[in-house]
């Protein structure tokens, strides 16, 4: 039977975010009804509600999400009623391309709810990256669903589901940081400064943070495990790599990972690393931004460059060994937590992103 509750949506291009009630049909076969205990105000979903990602309008938004299985459809084996989960968007299929030779983490046709949520006159909307969290329930597959340890905050947990798990992938899995290596990490959002995080726990010697704003540089030092940091404020592109260098006895660093994802920080990570060092991209442009350097630098610089989507990570493998890791006190994961808030202030918790104000803001239900 279907049921009613209250949801944020983006109606249109640009417009606030309404509340409103949404209608959450019966689950599929494989579908499961969550209750969500606690959801991250990300920037991906502003940029839902701004347009930057898709126009299939309206959105329900929210992604970045613990819950607890209230309803499970009738073929549904991956979880069961009352466990308590982080929510993920790579639910990954087994049966593609990429799947079918291993390579799961870029499975091309992960799962979703086989049923689309609705407004109570029945207009379809689109959940925000198959998920659709900022609701007090929501539908999506059951394989949508990762099991972690009950006794973590709900609000710190959430923040895996996604931009935590970004940054920190980035530098763990796409970035394969080892022992002993030197990073920069540029752009210092809640993405940003969980690279540096996963670079310090994956034993960087030099871990070098690099953002326009000192407050974002020296938190990065004091509480997220950078070594260094260059504030590139009323800098040019030169002087900045310049410093970079002059911390990494003038090589550069093994790896770069640009967190923001326009051109100025591309081209930071990209001339800043050392010959044949590895350079990750994790910070999602938008729909307008390109990239432009000589071919020949690209040819003759070396090494590599790879996008890291989701930080290349796994749920299953992931999401439980660094709930685990922050419960030892081995991971920052709470200090991303800069304020809970009511499902109610939203559009609020947006302007304090833009502003960067916050880390993340997390709604609680």
């Amino acid at each position: 039977m279907s049921e009613k509750v209250k949801g944020v949506i983006a109606r249109e291009k640009g417009s606030e975010v309404e509340l409103v009630d949404i209608v959450i049909p019966d689950p599929g076969p494989n579908d499961v009804v969550v209750k969500v205990l606690a959801t991250g105000v990300c920037h991906t979903d502003l940029g839902y509600r701004d347009g930057d990602i898709a126009d299939d309008f309206p959105f329900l938004l929210g992604h970045e999400s613990t819950a607890i299985v209230e309803t499970v459809g009738e073929a549904v084996t991956h979880v069961e009623v009352g466990d308590f989960v982080v929510l993920n968007w790579r639910a990954v299929c087994g049966e593609c391309r990429a799947c079918r030779k291993g390579d799961v983490k870029n499975c091309f046709n992960t799962h979703n709810a086989s049923k689309k949520m609705t407004l109570e006159d029945g207009t379809e909307l689109t959940a925000a990256i198959g998920i659709g969290s900022f609701a007090e329930k929501t539908l999506i597959h059951e394989k949508q669903c990762t099991k972690v340890d009950r006794e973590e905050d709900p609000a710190a947990a959430a923040l895996l589901g996604c931009g935590i798990m970004a940054g920190l992938g980035a530098a763990v899995n796409t970035g394969d940081i080892q022992r002993g290596e030197s990073v920069a990490v540029f752009g210092l959002g809640g993405v940003g400064l969980a690279a540096i995080a996963g670079a310090h726990l994956a034993g960087a010697s030099k871990v070098i943070a690099v953002d326009l704003d000192e407050r974002k540089c020296k938190a990065a030092v004091e509480r997220f495990g950078a070594t260094d940091y260059v504030c590139s404020k009323d800098k040019g592109e030169e002087e900045v790599i310049e410093e970079i260098r002059n911390l990494t006895s003038g090589f550069g660093p093994d790896v770069t990972i640009d967190a923001v994802g326009i051109q100025p920080t591309w081209r930071q990570a990209f001339y800043s690393r050392d010959l044949a060092g590895r350079m990750v991209m994790v910070g999602v442009p938008n729909l307008k931004d390109h990239v432009d350097i000589p071919a020949i630098d690209l040819y003759g610089h070396g090494g590599s460059i790879k996008p890291a989507w989701y930080g290349d990570c796994l749920p299953e493998r992931d999401f439980p060994t660094y709930v685990d890791l922050h419960m030892q006190g081995r991971f920052p994961l709470g200090e991303f937590v800069s304020e809970r808030i009511g499902i109610e202030d939203i559009e609020e918790a947006f302007a304090k992103m833009k502003r960067g104000d916050v880390l993340r803001s997390v709604v609680e239900f």
